[in-house]
Protein backbone atom coordinates (compact mmCIF):
# COMPACT_ATOMS: atom_id res chain seq x y z
CA UNK A 1 0.00 0.00 0.00
CA UNK A 2 1.34 3.59 -1.00
CA UNK A 3 0.85 5.74 1.58
CA UNK A 4 -1.16 8.91 1.49
CA UNK A 5 1.66 11.16 1.95
CA UNK A 6 3.80 9.85 -1.09
CA UNK A 7 1.34 9.71 -4.09
CA UNK A 8 2.37 13.26 -5.58
CA UNK A 9 5.61 14.29 -5.76
CA UNK A 10 7.86 17.15 -7.35
CA UNK A 11 11.51 17.27 -8.10
CA UNK A 12 12.62 20.83 -8.17
CA UNK A 13 15.86 22.29 -9.08
CA UNK A 14 16.94 25.16 -10.59
CA UNK A 15 16.23 25.55 -14.13
CA UNK A 16 14.17 21.75 -14.59
CA UNK A 17 16.71 21.06 -17.35
CA UNK A 18 19.26 19.09 -15.98
CA UNK A 19 18.85 17.46 -12.22
CA UNK A 20 14.73 17.18 -11.75
CA UNK A 21 13.82 16.49 -14.80
CA UNK A 22 16.60 13.44 -14.87
CA UNK A 23 15.24 12.29 -11.05
CA UNK A 24 11.43 12.65 -13.01
CA UNK A 25 11.88 10.51 -15.41
CA UNK A 26 14.19 7.72 -13.68
CA UNK A 27 11.94 7.47 -10.87
CA UNK A 28 9.02 7.67 -13.05
CA UNK A 29 11.18 4.66 -14.78
CA UNK A 30 12.06 2.89 -11.65
CA UNK A 31 8.17 2.70 -10.63
CA UNK A 32 7.36 1.36 -14.17
CA UNK A 33 9.74 -1.67 -13.43
CA UNK A 34 8.98 -2.34 -10.18
CA UNK A 35 5.21 -2.24 -11.19
CA UNK A 36 4.54 0.09 -8.70
CA UNK A 37 1.32 2.30 -10.02
CA UNK A 38 -0.17 5.20 -8.51
CA UNK A 39 2.27 7.47 -8.09
CA UNK A 40 2.79 10.56 -9.89
CA UNK A 41 6.49 12.18 -10.63
CA UNK A 42 6.63 15.51 -11.82
CA UNK A 43 9.90 18.17 -12.10
CA UNK A 44 9.71 21.72 -12.11
CA UNK A 45 12.64 24.51 -11.18
CA UNK A 46 12.23 27.65 -8.70
CA UNK A 47 13.68 30.08 -11.46
CA UNK A 48 12.07 30.73 -14.95
CA UNK A 49 15.43 30.33 -16.82
CA UNK A 50 14.48 27.54 -19.19
CA UNK A 51 10.27 27.19 -19.25
CA UNK A 52 9.28 25.17 -22.15
CA UNK A 53 12.49 24.01 -23.16
CA UNK A 54 13.52 20.59 -23.37
CA UNK A 55 16.28 19.04 -20.68
CA UNK A 56 19.71 19.62 -21.72
CA UNK A 57 20.93 17.42 -24.41
CA UNK A 58 23.50 15.89 -22.12
CA UNK A 59 20.78 14.63 -19.52
CA UNK A 60 18.77 13.27 -22.56
CA UNK A 61 21.85 11.44 -24.40
CA UNK A 62 23.07 10.00 -20.72
CA UNK A 63 19.26 8.75 -19.77
CA UNK A 64 19.20 7.69 -23.59
CA UNK A 65 22.24 5.22 -23.16
CA UNK A 66 20.29 4.02 -19.74
CA UNK A 67 17.44 3.32 -21.87
CA UNK A 68 14.87 6.12 -20.98
CA UNK A 69 13.96 8.74 -23.21
CA UNK A 70 13.18 11.91 -21.51
CA UNK A 71 13.44 14.30 -24.91
CA UNK A 72 9.63 14.72 -24.16
CA UNK A 73 9.65 16.74 -20.70
CA UNK A 74 9.41 20.36 -20.31
CA UNK A 75 10.93 23.20 -18.15
CA UNK A 76 8.53 24.73 -15.99
CA UNK A 77 8.63 26.95 -12.98
CA UNK A 78 7.21 25.59 -9.35
CA UNK A 79 3.77 27.72 -8.87
CA UNK A 80 1.95 28.12 -5.64
CA UNK A 81 -0.59 25.26 -6.90
CA UNK A 82 2.43 22.51 -6.57
CA UNK A 83 2.00 23.01 -3.01
CA UNK A 84 -1.58 22.14 -2.96
CA UNK A 85 -1.14 19.41 -5.76
CA UNK A 86 1.80 17.37 -4.55
CA UNK A 87 2.30 15.66 -1.48
CA UNK A 88 6.50 16.03 -1.27
CA UNK A 89 8.32 18.79 -3.21
CA UNK A 90 11.94 17.38 -2.86
CA UNK A 91 14.35 19.70 -3.82
CA UNK A 92 17.97 18.81 -5.40
CA UNK A 93 20.14 21.02 -2.86
CA UNK A 94 19.58 23.38 -0.25
CA UNK A 95 19.41 26.53 -2.63
CA UNK A 96 16.83 25.70 -3.86
CA UNK A 97 14.82 24.50 -0.37
CA UNK A 98 15.78 27.56 0.40
CA UNK A 99 14.43 29.58 -2.49
CA UNK A 100 10.64 27.70 -2.09
CA UNK A 101 10.66 28.47 1.20
CA UNK A 102 11.18 31.79 0.49
CA UNK A 103 9.04 31.89 -2.26
CA UNK A 104 5.94 30.31 -1.08
CA UNK A 105 6.97 30.64 3.06
CA UNK A 106 4.92 27.86 4.96
CA UNK A 107 1.72 27.96 2.31
CA UNK A 108 0.25 24.84 0.74
CA UNK A 109 0.06 21.28 2.33
CA UNK A 110 3.15 19.52 1.00
CA UNK A 111 5.95 18.88 2.74
CA UNK A 112 9.30 19.90 1.52
CA UNK A 113 12.94 19.02 2.09
CA UNK A 114 16.10 17.72 0.20
CA UNK A 115 15.91 14.61 -1.88
CA UNK A 116 18.79 12.15 -0.91
CA UNK A 117 18.59 12.53 2.89
CA UNK A 118 14.45 12.02 2.65
CA UNK A 119 15.04 8.76 1.14
CA UNK A 120 17.61 7.90 3.17
CA UNK A 121 20.78 8.72 1.68
CA UNK A 122 23.07 10.77 4.00
CA UNK A 123 26.15 11.32 1.12
CA UNK A 124 26.10 13.00 -0.54
CA UNK A 125 23.50 15.28 0.70
CA UNK A 126 22.72 17.39 -2.29
CA UNK A 127 22.61 16.16 -5.79
CA UNK A 128 25.23 17.75 -7.64
CA UNK A 129 24.86 20.34 -10.84
CA UNK A 130 26.33 19.12 -13.75
CA UNK A 131 25.46 21.72 -16.37
CA UNK A 132 28.56 23.58 -16.17
CA UNK A 133 30.16 20.22 -16.43
CA UNK A 134 31.36 17.79 -18.81
CA UNK A 135 29.32 14.41 -19.65
CA UNK A 136 31.15 12.13 -16.71
CA UNK A 137 29.46 14.57 -14.43
CA UNK A 138 25.71 13.72 -16.72
CA UNK A 139 26.55 9.97 -15.94
CA UNK A 140 27.03 10.57 -12.27
CA UNK A 141 24.05 12.41 -11.47
CA UNK A 142 22.10 9.84 -13.18
CA UNK A 143 23.87 6.77 -11.51
CA UNK A 144 23.09 8.97 -8.28
CA UNK A 145 19.86 9.18 -8.82
CA UNK A 146 19.29 5.75 -10.21
CA UNK A 147 19.93 4.45 -6.61
CA UNK A 148 17.99 7.22 -4.98
CA UNK A 149 15.10 5.69 -7.19
CA UNK A 150 15.89 2.41 -5.70
CA UNK A 151 15.16 3.56 -2.40
CA UNK A 152 12.39 5.67 -3.50
CA UNK A 153 10.23 2.18 -4.65
CA UNK A 154 11.56 0.19 -1.34
CA UNK A 155 9.70 3.53 1.01
CA UNK A 156 6.73 3.11 -1.26
CA UNK A 157 6.73 -0.75 -0.57
CA UNK A 158 6.75 -0.08 3.07
CA UNK A 159 3.54 -0.62 5.34
CA UNK A 160 1.76 2.83 5.29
Amino acid sequence: MIPEAMKNILIVCMGNICRSPTAEAVFRHALEQAGIGGVRVDSAGTEAYHVGQAPDRRAIATARRHGIDMSGLRARQVGSNDLDDFDLLLCADEVNLAALHRRFSDAGRAQRGLLLPWLGIAAPREVPDPYYEDDAAFESVFVLLQQASERLCARLREPA
